[in-house]
């Protein structure tokens, strides 16, 4: 993406687009410079980033922020949209293995790569979610999804053993990852080790 100051001007030529053709490609473009700036600070670290911080990083006005987005939400409707892309490719492929388990399995680890790719995304949606309905909505959304797709791959003697449903659950949760990679410090890798042990386990049990 070019910067503001890369830009040429070119004089008009015959087949151009008109004025108003051209005011629209450049307001999308400030909104999608926008969008891009607010996930690259929260791919940083920035949990909760102004609108401020926003337009600096995306070399444009405060007003050209507020003009695209009414308010902060409206952008965190962006990146909802990044999580849900992520986890929508997670599924697009059919689960590995010829049996039940190996499935559980596949999802595990299929369930960590995504987690890690969407971590600062949720966990900044997760920061806003009691004063946003969209974001709450759009966490239910999610967690329901989840939990259905396990259910779907497990045998009916355990996706209706409340016990063992519950467990699994939380277990491939993606609060159960966050508080493994972060809280616990552990590498993905083992991360992922701790999972299908105690996933395993269960099974077992």
């Amino acid at each position: 993406m070019k910067k503001q100051g890369d830009l040429t001007v070119a004089a008009p030529v015959a087949g151009a687009p008109s004025e108003p053709d051209g005011r629209r490609r450049r307001s999308q473009d400030s909104r999608a410079r926008i969008v891009a700036a607010m996930l690259e600070l929260i791919h940083g670290g920035e949990i909760s980033p102004g609108a401020e911080q926003v337009a600096v990083r995306a070399q444009v006005g405060l007003r050209t922020v507020f003009r695209h987005f009414n308010d902060m939400d409206s952008l965190y409707r962006e990146m909802s949209s990044v999580i849900e892309a992520e986890l929508v490719g997670m599924l697009a492929r059919p689960l590995k293995g010829d049996t039940w388990r190996e499935h559980v399995m596949d999802l595990i680890d299929r369930r960590s790569q995504a987690f890690e790719k969407i971590g600062p995304y949720k966990r900044a949606s997760d920061v806003h979610r009691h004063g946003s309905p969209f974001l709450e909505a759009d966490h239910v959304r999610l967690v329901t999804a989840l939990r259905e797709i396990l259910k779907r791959e497990l045998p009916p003697e355990i996706a209706s053993n409340p016990l063992k449903l519950e467990a699994l659950d939380v277990l491939m949760s993606f609060e159960a990852w966050s508080r493994l990679r972060r809280e616990q410090g552990l590498t993905p890798r083992r991360a992922r080790e701790v999972l299908e042990n105690a996933v395993q386990r269960l099974l077992d049990a």
